[in-house]
């Protein structure tokens, strides 16, 4: 949905961090928290998703997460349209369940 000459966007962050050590936990530990604090919710394991109302909000997403990037591992970040996202299947087994849809829009008048 567009407003204004903005799209919103879905910024999708998928990562592989170490955990076999103390310090390396904690790194994951403190990299997912600031995720969750940033509002991105947890689609699956090392996988998150944030809904940004514009591509400014999205690149401003995208900044905070390359701040705290964690020093071993690999973080991808994937911005998709609400249409591409819409389009995800997921599966519960061999059921098939809805995609999450985008948070409603506050309307101030």
């Amino acid at each position: 949905m567009a407003f204004g000459g903005y799209r919103s966007m879905w910024v999708v962050v998928l990562f592989d961090l170490p955990t076999d050590t103390k310090a390396a936990r904690r790194a994951y530990t403190d990299f997912r928290e600031i995720l969750l604090r940033n509002g991105f919710l947890m689609l699956q394991y090392s996988v998150y998703a944030r809904h940004c109302m514009s591509d400014e909000n999205a690149i401003t997403q995208e900044g905070r997460i390359k701040s705290a990037l964690p020093k071993d591992g690999e973080v991808r970040i994937l911005s998709l349209t609400d249409k591409q996202f819409g389009r995800m299947k997921i599966f519960h087994g061999k059921t098939r369940q809805p995609t999450e849809e985008a948070p409603q829009q506050l309307s101030l008048f």
